[in-house]
């Protein structure tokens, strides 16, 4: 067991956050400016500048297998980077990478979606979320109906992430109603639709800048070749996707969570009441502490949930765990930094409220609370999991 970071690894944190404080970070007064005055945070020419700009620096697919040209750094790495990267508010994603499913296609599929989405050229969405259907998977209404080597497609999927952008969609739908009532995992089957093949994006406006689509299919008709994986094994697909975001939930709360935390103790050691420095308050010293804790007790969540994965393991249950307890923390943790700076946290003077409106998101999506909290008990009672199992 080595519980400290290796000298390549402290390197790659270092050169990783280099690149957050001097590329990243400089730009966000520029995103809430365009933020408030309804503008994208970026254009799309600075956002591919800087992925060229990390790219340069060696950071192109880093979680990418090697045979398809990226770093492969692994998960546990990953997560590490992700914790960098999430400092800032500034949308950032490196370049060279793809849908942790979309590996799951055949030859055909990847010379098509795969290696385009990697390159750049193509971008891709997940869908599996419906309007009555979001932790209720045995809910789910998208049908889709063979018709001799074509499959038909009805229904809509709601709070797409890079759904409005997306050229393809990987979406989960039910191809036998019976299979799929009696337990609500067989009988779904997922697709890889192209947009071009009739389905639209609406946007959703948020209380925050995530700004999510719902995709309509009305009769889209999809070949039989565009099915990714077995026909009826769309669910555990679908288990994968969400699985893997899990834990990454977590990381970026405790990315954001440092960054946060940092400014309180800088701000209460420059602002004063009653001629002391609140930062001498035992009010503010134990929100500091609190919080210092709990980003510690997060992080380990999520770095125990990504060395599982790396270690070949089943991380279901240790990634459920890092995104409850990484999730909360996150609020808990915003909310403390918000109240030190009184008044001014709550303007928009300081990134502060913005940071507000996106962390109460990571306790919905990917799975909410409550599911999580039904995942781990249910584990735990019916025995997939013995207490102290993971070191």
């Amino acid at each position: 067991m080595h519980l400290r970071l290796t000298d390549e690894q402290k390197m790659v944190q270092e050169t990783i956050r280099k690149f957050v404080e001097n590329e990243l970070m400089p730009l966000e007064n520029e995103v809430l400016r365009n933020e408030r005055e309804g503008k994208p945070s970026l254009p799309k020419e600075k956002i591919e500048e800087l992925q060229l700009k990390a790219k340069e620096a060696g950071f192109w697919g880093i979680n990418t297998p090697a045979e398809y040209g990226g770093a492969d750094i692994g998960h546990m790495m990953l997560a590490i980077v992700l914790m960098e990267v999430s400092k800032t508010f500034v949308p950032f994603q490196f370049g060279g990478s793809a849908d942790n499913i979309l590996y799951y296609g055949n030859d055909e599929q990847k010379e098509k979606y795969l290696i385009p989405t990697i390159n750049g050229e193509k971008k891709s969405c997940f869908a599996m979320t419906e309007p009555d259907a979001g932790s209720d998977t045995r809910n789910l209404q998208t049908t889709a109906v063979r018709d001799g080597d074509e499959w038909v497609i009805n229904g809509e999927k709601t709070f797409i992430t890079d759904g409005n952008e997306a050229d393809f969609v990987m979406v989960i739908a039910v191809t036998d109603k019976e299979r799929h009532a009696r337990n609500g995992r067989d009988g779904v089957t997922c697709f890889i639709v192209d947009r071009e093949m009739g389905w639209r994006s609406e946007y959703i406006h948020t209380m925050g800048e995530w700004g999510p689509a719902s995709i309509i299919f009305e009769d889209v008709r999809v070949p039989e070749e565009n099915i990714l994986g077995e026909l009826h094994g769309g669910y555990d697909l679908g288990l994968e996707w969400i699985g893997f975001a899990r834990w990454v939930v977590g990381a970026t709360a405790v990315g954001a969570a440092e960054r946060l935390l940092q400014m309180a103790i800088d701000y209460s050691k420059e602002r004063k009441t009653f001629g002391k420095p609140i930062a001498e308050r035992q009010a503010i010293q134990w929100m500091i502490a609190d919080s210092a804790v709990e980003i510690e007790a997060a992080k380990w969540l999520v770095l125990n949930a990504a060395f599982t994965l790396d270690q070949g393991e089943d991380n279901r249950h240790l990634a459920s765990m890092a995104k409850l307890y990484g999730s909360n923390m996150g609020n808990r943790v915003v909310d403390r930094v918000l109240q030190i700076h009184g008044g001014m946290g709550y303007t928009r003077e300081l990134p502060i409220e913005r940071w507000y409106r996106e962390a109460r998101l990571w306790r919905i999506y990917d799975g909410t609370d409550e599911i999580q909290r039904l995942i781990i008990s249910r584990n735990l009672l019916k025995g997939h999991v013995q207490v102290g199992q993971f070191i």
